[in-house]
């Protein structure tokens, strides 16, 4: 991961970009090179070990911060249908996934830097705080020092910062969202930003005016450390590309949390 040094964080701007990868789309190399941290899925959504592997080497070379991606048992549906499960089995299953992409990146020489749950267990996550606190319980357990992605204003932000994990308060470049914050339900033909100007403009402004316009054009506080893009997203290679130079352009440093 980058090490920022002699800057002044009072007067610059400073954001990382995130996408989610190694989940078998084949643009993982492609993307590399235009974010500063990635979400690597450890097997129940999408993914395997070797694929695992493959991703984190990726990282490595482009000196990207690598976290783990983990969701629900459904690869089926690439984990983005809800499953109410009892708390144990979601504090299991998000143990087991740090666990097993942890080791491959500490054999592979690098160490883990965050942790972001994947689809219906984010959201999910996002509006119920048991499932939020269970989620922050298990990153602490395993390891105290992993940075937890999360929706921004979110139940999955507070509950991490409760029992104090350090928190990234995550926006999306590619996904609309509802007045209540939370973002457009993947089953609404609104939930998906494809246009790239559009995407571009909802992302500047949410760095720097701090606010999103929903869908139903109430505009709402947001705060962004970090800033999503999706890599089964059929424009995720042109949005980063975009994102990076347009930041860049308007002398906002990328660089991981």
């Amino acid at each position: 991961m980058p090490v920022l040094s002699g800057f002044n964080n009072f007067s610059m701007k400073i954001i990382d970009i995130n996408c989610d990868l190694g989940e078998g789309v084949g643009n993982d190399a492609l993307i590399m090179p235009f974010i500063s941290s990635a979400n690597i899925a450890c097997g129940y959504h999408a993914g395997d070990e070797t694929t695992m592997k493959k991703t984190v080497e990726l990282c490595s070379k482009n000196k990207v911060a690598i976290g783990a991606h983990p969701s629900f048992f459904d690869r089926q549906n690439f984990g983005r249908t809800d499953l109410h499960l009892p708390l144990e089995e979601i504090y299991d299953l998000v143990s087991k996934q740090i666990h097993f992409l942890e080791k491959i990146v500490i054999n592979s020489g690098e160490k883990m830097h965050h942790i972001k749950p994947h689809g219906a267990l984010y959201n999910m996550a996002a509006r119920d705080e048991k499932i939020a606190a269970t989620i922050a319980l298990a990153i602490k357990d395993v390891n105290k020092e992993l940075i937890l992605y999360g929706l921004a204003g979110s139940h999955l932000i507070r509950e991490g910062k409760k029992i104090g994990l350090r928190t990234a308060s995550e926006v999306f470049a590619d996904r609309t969202y509802q007045a209540d914050g939370s973002l457009t339900p993947r089953s609404k033909s609104s939930a998906l930003i494809e246009d790239t100007e559009k995407m571009i403009q909802q992302v500047l402004q949410m760095i720097n005016k701090k606010n999103i316009t929903t869908i139903t054009g109430k505009t709402i506080p947001i705060k962004a450390d970090t800033i999503c893009i999706h890599g089964d997203g059929k424009n995720a290679v042109e949005f980063a590309k975009k994102i990076n130079t347009t930041l860049k352009e308007n002398n906002i440093v990328i660089n991981a949390i």
